[in-house]
């Protein structure tokens, strides 16, 4: 067991009404030790209609934000309510908190201020389809050429951060596709960032937000928007 730390599992969930019960009893069930709140992304499923009549701990988002909306949403409950780590997990299942206890170990020893819950470093359960992993590889050597820090799994929505990054996530955070960005804001603001082997479920139940069809513009966006953060933050160190 870890220590007395409080620490925060934020689930964003945009239509998981066919996931958000097997996530959220089995952190009931078999992880009371970690708190949790579900941000309900403007849902237009029955999803908040299933948090309401379980009694989970939600916030209702009163229009869809997207998931780095929905992210910061929690990030700024935690710092609210004084959390000392949180973690994201995704809502649809392919996240095991079976791990949290020793990346939690990570930010408690003071090794990380962020941990990334990586698939590619032991190579082990669901990878990806080839052409993600290739768009993942692209990404990841970019991350290393704007910041020096090599993240295997830059793609990857499980994550813990320390009280520090809370606080800095509450008030900076990507609106679109923040995964990769977001390690960029970490290493800009001086993050001791680490990835942690971890084994990933494939989706059960719905879709991805990420299509093939945004394929594409996902990795032009993101390009730019890891390059953009980049650049400003040095203009900013300048000043």
């Amino acid at each position: 067991m870890i220590s007395m730390a409080k620490c925060l599992i934020i689930i964003p969930a945009f239509n998981e009404a066919g996931n958000i019960e097997k996530v959220v009893n089995n952190l009931i069930a078999n992880y009371p030790q970690y708190d949790y709140v579900i941000i309900n992304d403007g849902s237009t499923d029955s999803t908040k209609k299933i948090c309401a009549g379980n009694h989970y701990q939600v916030l209702n988002l009163p229009v869809n934000m997207g998931i780095g909306g929905a992210v910061q949403t929690g990030y700024r409950y935690a710092r609210e309510n004084d959390y000392d780590m949180a973690v994201q997990i995704d809502g649809d299942g392919q996240h095991d908190v079976g791990f949290l206890e020793d990346m939690f170990k990570l930010i408690e020893s003071g090794q990380a201020d962020v941990v990334i819950g990586s698939r590619f470093v032991e190579k082990a359960g669901f990878q990806s389809s080839q052409v993600r992993r290739v768009g993942i590889c692209f990404l990841s050597m970019l991350g290393w050429l704007l910041t020096g820090i090599r993240v295997k799994d830059i793609t990857s929505g499980y994550r813990v951060v320390n009280r520090r990054f809370i606080s800095i996530f509450a008030e900076d955070y990507p609106a679109d596709y923040p995964e990769p960005e977001a390690m960029v804001i970490a290493a800009v603001y001086g993050g001791r960032i680490k990835e942690y082997p971890v084994i990933m479920q494939e989706r059960e139940n719905g879709e991805s937000s990420i299509t093939l069809k945004k394929s594409v513009y996902y990795m032009v966006k993101v390009t730019l928007a890891m390059l953009i953060r980049r650049l400003s933050f040095g203009v900013r160190r300048e000043k």
